[in-house]
């Protein structure tokens, strides 16, 4: 995948997720040499309840953070370069605190949490990382406790609902289970609504994508079925709202007939209300050849016009009831 639009989504995601848990800065500038911290947190003072629904990510955020996201195995020198912005945001702060002639201690320096799909053991004896499975469990790489970086391979996290939202930002069967996981959820979880979509806007994005690879292709696929199951639901809310439009309309008209023209007439204003909300609906606008066909379907039930609005295409409407 190119990198672009991984790194786009692995930001907004993080930003969207980690939002009411205080203030999350994206591109944070580090001047050095035009550098940029990918996301940047600071919890607030007054603790959200969604840290406890992000599980893993939401202890990563009960303390201030750089979040390094990756979308492949992430290189020496690239952890070297995530440091780099960490130890300038160390002298960033010392600085301030020196004006302010406050004392800036261990505790208040933001740790670096750099996320990546894999990690080779080479990379990691190369930091002279270790675990603490006792307290963080498997796939969590701590570098020296004075250098506030950990690396978390993502691929060795446990299937757990706790690592779930740093799994979706793996790669490959990892992050497909996760997807499989988190389409599990109940609908009306906001966090899940929050995550697929903006998958389905990568989705998007990479469809318009020159040069992807099998993997992305992957990807696009296994976020088809969701993406398919938003449409319809949107189109199902949109015909919804058309026929309670077409429904308010036709009673309304009916209404005010109904007294000269009978029962009969106010029913058939009230469904021509609604073969005309379903068409500008589909349509956009109800042109003279859509107009045309209103009368022959309101020859109709409502049971058998509306899946033909729905199902039908312009040229076969016009070709079935165009007179």
């Amino acid at each position: 995948m190119t990198r672009f639009p991984y790194d786009q989504f692995a930001k907004d995601y993080l930003k969207e997720l980690l939002e009411n848990l205080g203030e999350v800065k994206t591109d944070k500038k580090v001047p050095a040499e035009i550098r940029e911290i990918d996301v940047y947190f600071a919890p607030s003072p007054h603790p959200s309840e969604r840290i406890v629904e992000l599980g893993l990510l939401g202890r990563f955020a009960a303390k201030a953070g750089l979040f390094e996201p990756f979308r492949n195995a992430v290189q020496p020198l690239e952890v070297c370069s995530c440091m780099g912005k960490l130890f300038y945001t160390f002298a960033e702060l010392e600085r301030k605190n020196q004006r302010d002639k406050t004392r800036l201690s261990s505790e208040d320096l933001p740790f670096l949490w750099i996320l990546s799909p894999t990690a080779s053991p080479s990379l990691l004896n190369g930091f002279n990382t270790g675990l603490d499975e006792e307290n963080w469990g498997a796939g969590i790489y701590f570098l020296g406790d004075h250098i506030k970086t950990a690396i978390i391979a993502i691929h060795q996290l446990p299937s757990t609902p706790e690592t779930l939202w740093l799994r979706l930002l793996g790669k490959g069967g990892v992050q497909q289970r996760a997807i499989d996981e988190l389409e599990a959820l109940p609908p009306d979880n906001p966090l899940r609504s929050k995550a697929i979509d903006l998958l389905l806007n990568l989705r998007t994005t990479l469809e318009v994508t020159q040069g992807i690879d099998d993997e992305d292709r992957g990807l696009i696929m296994s976020l088809s079925p969701i993406y398919e199951q938003k449409l319809a639901e949107v189109r199902e809310q949109g015909i919804q709202q058309g026929v309670q439009q077409g429904v308010q309309q036709g009673i309304q008209q009916g209404i005010q007939q109904g007294l000269q023209q009978g029962l009969q007439q106010g029913l058939q204003q009230e469904r021509r209300g609604v073969i005309e909300n379903l068409l500008r609906l589909k349509f956009g606008s109800l042109d003279d050849e859509l107009s045309a066909i209103i009368e022959p379907l309101l020859t109709l039930t409502p049971e058998e016009f509306t899946p033909l609005l729905i199902q039908l295409t312009r040229s076969e409407l016009l070709s079935r009831f165009n007179r």
